[in-house]
């Protein structure tokens, strides 16, 4: 860990190119509480780095048992700066980056409700993962709070921040649903039919995943990796062992590399046909629905077969892939992939000649690609909203980057354009599939794990179905999980559905909340 002291202010750009051309994927830089907010501001907006996210670790081994990590990209050279401010048990507070950087909001929040440790200036300092029937002053991921503890329940109201005026009118919807989504509240303010505000409230069911890994061995959480998400289980499984195997030093076979990129594109195919059979259902458009949901169950029986589970659940293991392809496999996967995509291909262009459907996807729920940057939209929505991102190319890992594709970017923000991100993905990803096949050299698919360092971290990542899919992994002084961050999709955007109905109708929210399909489960890490 190298040192930056606020007394080379003036010399901290080049120390920075030093890193970035000196140092590995990851360059890890230990800086000062009190520089840290004007830092993040330079590298944003003078070095034109992206921030990801920013997330606490209570190491009780350390002198100072709070640390703070704040993950940047190098965008052109795919790499990753982590900044780490580190806190005494006295000094819980950090500044909050949120005023000039709104994607932090619910980062910050989500430290000051699982550590206690205060985000410094923050405009809105609610509660967020943490509702209002737990007690003060309980801190679920610090240390000393046992994973067994019963916590006793207080009575507590939630702050509502309502729209006053004649004719407005509050409409609560959840959390508990009509159908079998899980529980998720949306409250409206709206005069008529006219959305004025939306505010959200979730983490109705958090699951303490991360609570879970901690003095764990890595064999005994990929199970729970595979199961934040389920339609993203191979994503969460991929991104969890790509951590571990950077923390090992582990090298994946050539072979392994690639047959991981063919099941995570089968998992992005059979999520993003069902997006699309969703828009149509919800847009009134039952027969292309049921079309698209056809071939849905196709790929998750193509999936059964060559994995063993249809979800694909445990072919990607640390160190490799549990599943190898035979030829006949190779054979049967191409064959049916091209019968599949000519079957998509039909049925898209049958969806494009329902002018009711086609009216009711355009101009509506957009998101202004300025909101899309500023609240750190990832996935299809960014992508939706011109924001040209995607981390199998701009971090590429797997046989990515010996693969060629296209990232489909509109700049519309709108339903329509969401579908036209993930129907052009979809084709994309056949592409993919039907490339890796051909090039799939021979070989081993799994080597053995090599030991964990002590005392270290690193990240994995995947570009999910959903978007960006981050974990960190921390060992302690033995070897052990100390810290599991998972940095989700869906964390990351569903603070835009507060800005996508606006202007819209309240008839119009189904439509715009399955457009933007937002996982609950993988919100409730």
């Amino acid at each position: 860990m190298k040192s930056v002291f606020e007394g080379l202010r003036e010399k901290f750009p080049d120390s920075i190119k030093k890193f970035l051309w000196e140092s590995g994927e990851e360059v890890h830089l230990l800086v000062t509480k009190d520089s840290i907010v004007q830092i993040a501001a330079f590298l944003i907006r003078t070095l034109r780095m992206r921030f990801l996210f920013l997330f606490a670790a209570n190491n009780t081994e350390e002198k100072e048992p709070f640390q703070i990590r704040y993950v940047f990209s190098f965008q052109n050279h795919a790499r990753f700066l982590i900044l780490e401010i580190r806190l005494g048990s006295s000094d819980m507070t950090f500044p909050s980056l949120t005023p000039f950087l709104p994607q932090a909001n619910w980062q910050e929040r989500e430290i000051e409700d699982l550590f206690g440790i205060r985000a410094e200036g923050h405009p809105a300092p609610k509660r967020l993962v943490l509702h209002e029937d737990w007690p003060k002053g309980v801190f679920p991921l610090r240390k000393e709070f046992a994973l067994q503890a019963q916590v006793p329940r207080v009575k507590g109201e939630y702050p509502f921040d309502p729209v006053m005026g004649e004719g407005v009118f509050e409409i609560p919807v959840g959390p508990v649903h009509a159908g079998i989504i899980e529980p998720g509240h949306f409250r409206f303010s709206s005069a008529g039919e006219s959305i004025l505000k939306l505010e959200i409230r979730h983490f109705y069911t958090h699951k303490g995943i991360e609570k879970l890994g901690e003095g764990k061995a890595p064999s005994e959480l990929l199970c729970l990796a595979e199961r934040i998400s389920g339609d993203n289980s191979l994503a969460h499984a991929a991104s969890f062992v790509q951590a571990i195997e950077a923390l090992s030093g582990t090298s994946v076979p050539e072979r392994a590399k690639y047959l991981r990129v063919i099941f995570l594109e089968l998992e992005r195919l059979y999520n993003h046909v069902s997006d699309i059979a969703g828009i149509a259902l919800d847009a009134g458009f039952g027969f292309g629905s049921s079309q698209l949901m056809r071939l849905k169950e196709r790929f998750l029986v193509l999936n059964e077969r060559l994995s063993g589970t249809r979800l694909a659940r445990s072919v990607i293991v640390a160190g490799g892939v549990k599943r190898d392809l035979t030829e006949a496999q190779r054979a049967f996967l191409l064959k049916e992939i091209r019968s599949i995509k000519n079957d998509f291909d039909t049925t898209i262009q049958l969806l494009w000649q329902v002018s009711s459907l086609c009216d009711r996807i355009d101009l509506t729920g957009a998101i202004k690609p300025e909101i899309a940057e500023a609240l750190g939209g990832v996935g299809p929505i960014a992508r939706a909203s011109g924001i040209d991102r995607d981390l199998r190319r701009d971090h590429p890992y797997a046989a990515y980057e010996h693969l060629l594709f296209l990232v489909p970017v509109f700049s519309e923000g709108d339903v329509e354009s969401r579908m036209k991100v993930k129907i052009q993905e979809v084709f994309e990803s056949f592409k993919l599939i039907d490339e890796a096949l051909g090039m799939l050299p021979e070989g081993p698919v799994s080597v053995l794990l090599a030991r964990l360092p002590h005392s270290r971290g690193a990240l994995g990542y995947v570009e999910s179905p959903r978007g960006e899919c981050f974990h960190w992994l921390e060992t302690d002084a033995q070897g052990k999980i100390s810290r599991w961050k998972i940095q989700s999709p869906s964390f990351s955007n569903w603070p835009l559905i507060e800005y996508a109905v606006l202007e819209n109708i309240v008839p119009d929210f189904p439509l715009i909340n399955k457009s933007l399909n937002l996982s609950y489960a993988g919100n409730d890490r």
